[in-house]
């Protein structure tokens, strides 16, 4: 006679059997041995399996992988939470095609070689059928080349560089680029602030960081700004000195920084310690509560372009603001609220598309025309970027306050 665990074994199909958990084995053996009665349990046991592999064939698997951890953590906290919450909206109506949409997150930590095997791992081994991510350009550059190559749409809510839709027909974006961005802020400069003097100092280590200074520098010299200085740091300095010792003594009028919150805070912290004045300015990598609790007093009054305004009163904004902050307790940020259209158009094209297969929903998103989202109405063009507005704020505390929209 067969053992119980032979008997089970028998029963059980090969992917099943690979899925059995040690310590279930462990207590077949221990029966072999004890002679117990554990056929309720191995019954339990392997109806739970049976389901597990089940019901993956009911739902939607979409990847999404974001900085969860390290320096730049609540830019991927933000967007995976709305990413989320326009999931459970979704799944609540009844999902798409008779099923649930399942949402993958993978930590890439922040960094551009990770994010490339994340979004490997998400397209071979969880076999996603769309991708979403990431925040930063330089790690969207790095695996979006990836998903082109397997012909999975990817689908980045904020990396603004012009490169990262160049990489393919399957790389898509549901932000404002930087030429769009730089030309806002340029413009802001001159013709809102009245200030034609300007210093900038840039990441020189970041696509985005560098692509927007040189969209500002462009539009700045084009309106007869004049740069007094144009110096470059890296990520993960935190000296500052040298290079704003040179910059105070170029004695600006505006200090344009395109950097992310985790330097720029300890930039303006040291710009003031040296006696620099001149207002700072910045772009969307800004936009973190972070910000404020780095940089303190010394980024009050700051302005950045960004994609949405917390306090606007679009009911859309208004509607998205209260459901977020009954889910997580606190007003959502920029990252959020692109997280939440980029994911509400992906699920959209998937709605649209005949069935749930990577290249019906490459097509329609080519084909979304006036979205209403949150960050404003978005268009799809030719080039898969969207077409939407910005919107200029100033810091105020750990919160921003609303300047201007600016429309494409």
């Amino acid at each position: 006679m067969l053992s119980l665990f032979k008997q089970i074994e028998v029963k059980l199909d090969r992917k099943l059997r690979r899925k059995l958990n040690p310590s279930l084995k462990l207590k077949l053996i221990l029966n072999r041995n004890l002679n117990l009665n554990l056929k309720p349990f191995l019954k339990a046991s392997a109806g739970i399996l049976l389901l597990s592999t089940c019901t993956k064939k009911d739902v939607i698997l979409v990847g999404h992988f974001a900085t969860m951890t390290g320096s730049e953590a609540s830019f991927g906290t933000s967007t995976d939470e709305a990413i989320k919450m326009a999931r459970d909206e979704v799944n609540a109506a009844g999902g798409i095609h008779g099923k649930k949409i399942e949402i993958i997150t993978l930590d890439d930590q922040g960094r551009p070689e990770l994010a490339a095997a994340m979004v490997k791992r998400l397209i071979e081994q969880d076999k996603v059928v769309a991708i979403l991510g990431e925040v930063a350009s330089t790690r969207t550059l790095a695996a979006a080349p990836i998903a082109q190559k397997s012909k999975i749409p990817l689908v980045t809510p904020s990396s603004t560089n012009p490169k990262v839709t160049q990489i393919g027909d399957y790389i898509f974006r549901t932000c404002f680029i930087d030429p769009f961005q730089g030309t806002v802020m340029a413009n802001f400069t001159l013709n809102n602030l009245k200030l034609k003097k300007v210093a900038i100092f840039r990441d020189i280590k970041s696509d985005y960081s560098v692509g927007l200074a040189d969209f500002f520098k462009a539009r700045l010299l084009e309106l007869g700004g004049t740069v007094v200085e144009d110096l470059s740091y890296q990520s993960g300095d935190v000296d500052f000195n040298g290079q704003l010792t040179k910059i105070k003594s170029a004695q600006p009028e505006a200090v344009f920084i395109p950097g992310y919150y985790t330097e720029v805070g300890l930039i303006a912290l040291q710009a003031r310690q040296a006696g620099i004045k001149a207002a700072l300015l910045g772009g969307d990598g800004w936009e973190s509560t972070k910000l404020y609790e780095i940089g303190k007093d010394a980024v009050e009054g700051g302005y950045f372009s960004n994609h949405y305004s917390g306090d606007s009163t679009d009911p859309i904004v208004v509607s998205f603001v209260k459901k977020y902050k009954e889910k997580y307790g606190r007003v959502p940020d920029g990252m959020a609220a692109t997280g939440y259209d980029g994911a509400k158009i992906l699920f959209q094209a998937i709605a649209n598309a005949a069935s749930p297969t990577p290249e019906l929903i490459r097509d329609q998103l080519a084909m979304i025309k006036d979205y209403n989202g949150v960050t404003g109405k978005i268009s799809m063009n030719e080039k898969r970027d969207a077409v939407k507005g910005a919107v200029v704020v100033q810091v105020t505390g750990k919160s921003t306050k609303f300047v201007q929209n600016v429309n494409p």
